[in-house]
């Protein structure tokens, strides 16, 4: 039996520490703390009657001792989208709740799909008063090596909705958006069967990773299950309701007979005021993106099919309880944190 626990029972504490490794209650603290001052010897001493005792950290009751404050910053792309602005809501709304549990949570935005901006507004964070930052935007060379500059600075780092593998970001939160797309490409071909014709597909960017994701699963499934079914080359809309509006009239006039349009990003209120302005003897088949209160009125009376959806508070939430773990270097618990893809009809609406 290891050393203490036959006499303590119970969960072991820093004077169990003390007692087993022979030094001061002071010298715990600094050990335990990673403050200098302390011989090698001694730390060794120290760790040793940690393991031995199996001391797990009260990392929370350490902060609140220490008076620490968590200060967590999440950066958004300005766009004019519903989605966006739930993620914003869920900001403040998480903000207001935390401020008991000692932490600040902020948000700023840069202009969409421009990987420049991102870059200098990650690099402009200020690592002395910044615990960690949440991350929506593209992956190109500048925002992974702002990104590295954070880490390198002790900052945690998660990238939110859109992954940024490249970079040493922490880890990534949101759908897996390839699967989202095959789930999308599931959706059209089998509420299309048997009709044959043209599939439009809604993008912001293809330079934003979740939208060339979604783009490459839809694709995949088309080719291989619905062959039947020709889709067309992305429409860019930037996420910018208005632009879509003025995109589609001319796009559709010049295809012919399009059965279904898949909106893979944000925009969709270009998409519905375009809907219900081109008196179409017949709608397409729509799947869209993200159950707003828009797309959930045009589920609702049958403008949409189908809505694939991700929880913006669920995104939010497990965002900060990453970046919090990372910084108190505490497990992770990956079924918690995993964002789930949700599929919306109108006969499954919550209320």
């Amino acid at each position: 039996m290891k050393a203490g626990r036959e006499n303590n029972p119970l969960k072991p504490t820093v004077n169990d520490i003390a007692r087993v490794a022979r030094v001061s209650l002071a010298t715990v603290d600094r050990v335990l703390n990673e403050r200098p001052g302390v011989r090698k010897i001694t730390v060794e001493k120290v760790n040793r009657a940690i393991a031995d005792l199996g001391y797990v950290r009260d990392t929370a009751a350490a902060n609140l001792a220490r008076g620490r404050v968590y200060r967590f910053l999440f950066i958004l792309p300005a766009t004019n989208n519903e989605f966006l602005s739930l993620i914003e809501d869920h900001i403040r709304d998480l903000a207001g709740g935390m401020l008991r549990e000692r932490t600040r949570i902020s948000h700023i935005t840069v202009p969409a799909f421009d990987p420049m901006a991102l870059a200098e507004a990650i690099s402009a964070v200020d690592v002395t008063q910044t615990d960690g930052v949440a991350v929506f935007g593209p992956e190109t060379p500048s925002v992974r090596d702002s990104i590295s500059t954070l880490r390198a600075h002790g900052v945690s780092v998660v990238s939110l909705v859109s992954d940024i593998p490249s970079s040493e970001r922490n880890t990534y939160v949101g759908i897996d958006n390839i699967a989202a797309g095959r789930t999308a490409a599931q959706l059209m071909g089998r509420f299309l069967a048997p009709v044959a014709g043209n599939v439009l597909v809604l993008t912001g960017s293809m330079l934003a990773r979740d939208h060339l994701e979604r783009r490459l699963g839809f694709d995949e499934v088309m080719a291989r299950d619905f062959p039947h079914l020709n889709v067309l080359a992305s429409l860019e809309g930037r996420d910018d309701p208005d632009l879509i509006e003025r995109l589609l009239p001319d796009t559709l006039a010049h295809t012919d007979k399009v059965v279904g349009i898949y909106s893979s990003a944000a925009g969709n209120a270009g998409l519905i005021r375009h809907l219900q302005t081109a008196g179409l003897d017949r709608t397409p088949v729509i799947i869209a993106h993200e159950l707003t209160p828009l797309s959930r009125a045009a589920l609702g009376n049958g403008l949409f099919d189908a809505v694939i959806s991700q929880d913006a508070g669920h995104l939010v939430r497990s965002a900060v309880r990453i970046m919090r773990a990372v910084i108190d270097d505490t497990p992770i618990n990956p079924a918690q944190e995993r964002i789930r893809i949700d599929i919306y009809l109108r006969e499954n609406l919550p209320p």
